[in-house]
């Protein structure tokens, strides 16, 4: 049987043993196909049968047509920041909590993979952020995020004082524990705890989320995808910030420092079963009323 993907790779949240009892099965599985596995280093120490092939994350855009993560959105987060550079696909087994991104259930996934393998799914395009943090106009830190870009106070709880210009106009300065730059993608991340809309993934634009304001004015702004967004620490913070990459990496900032956030030129593609459904999704992950039954009149 002709499959379109060939080289699959497997990552997945190692820390959770029901990850690696996913991930096993699935070696078995794509193995008995015939097609080659190659595993992430991390993934591959937490199984207690040592596979043939593997690879850091880096390298598994390389090695791999497609690339299968296990485990919560977060660890999906963490593969799609490498492999959407590479212009990899990756599809999603949940094995996490509330599963926006992963999902195909561990307990259902066989019929769900051939299908997938065999060609038949729906593919769709999920657009990044990228973010320079510079100090005294030096490079001190990047890096990209498919949910959000957070601007924080660090280890206080203390409020921050910012700037923000988009496309070099001038919109507010603010001062507030800080602010959420989110994709469509991470408008049901922390962005929507925070209080901002919820927007469809095909959508091209962010929602800027300020968190905590210390005014009653402030409200979530959304904007076209395509804008540049420069956020210049306040010059008399007495505490240090800190900016996070969907909330797995940060860059410590000082007093002065500027970052510039743009969309990432690749974007992910993310590989669904042909029964996804976004609204049902969010139906199910936020508890949404189901439709009504009509009620019989007679």
């Amino acid at each position: 049987m002709a499959y379109i993907f060939n080289k699959i790779g497997l990552i997945g949240t190692h820390r959770n043993p029901l990850v690696a009892e996913t991930v096993g099965l699935l070696l078995q599985l794509v193995e008995s196909l015939g097609l080659s596995v190659w595993i992430e280093h991390d993934t591959a120490a937490a199984l207690s049968a040592k596979p043939k092939q593997t690879c850091s994350i880096e390298s598994l855009g390389d090695n791999c047509d497609l690339v299968i993560a296990v485990g919560g959105d977060g660890n999906l987060l963490h593969a799609a920041r490498f492999l959407s550079v590479k212009n990899i696909p990756v599809l999603g087994i949940n094995r996490g909590q509330l599963g926006f991104l992963t999902d195909i259930k561990p307990d259902d996934l066989e019929q769900p993979l051939h299908t997938i393998l065999k060609g038949q799914f729906q593919e769709e395009k999920r657009f990044l952020l990228e973010a320079k943090a510079y100090h005294n106009d030096k490079l001190i830190g990047q890096g990209n995020a498919l949910n959000d870009i957070v601007l924080f106070p660090g280890d206080i709880a203390q409020l921050i004082e910012f700037e923000m210009h988009i496309n070099g106009k001038f919109v507010y300065s603010q001062r507030s524990d800080g602010l959420i730059v989110s994709t469509p993608t991470g408008s049901t991340a922390y962005a929507l705890s925070a209080g901002g809309p919820i927007m469809g993934p095909e959508l091209n634009v962010l929602v800027i989320v300020p968190k905590f304001p210390h005014t009653l004015t402030s409200r979530p702004l959304v904007i076209d995808a395509d804008s540049e967004i420069v956020l210049h620490v306040g010059d008399y913070n007495k505490i240090g910030s800190r900016l996070s990459y969907d909330g797995q990496s940060h860059v410590n900032l000082s007093a002065g420092d500027k970052i510039v956030i743009t969309k990432q030129k690749q974007p992910l593609r993310l590989i669904h079963p042909l029964s996804y459904d976004y609204y049902a999704v969010l139906r199910t992950k936020l508890q949404w009323g189901t439709q009504l039954i009509p009620i019989s009149r007679t």
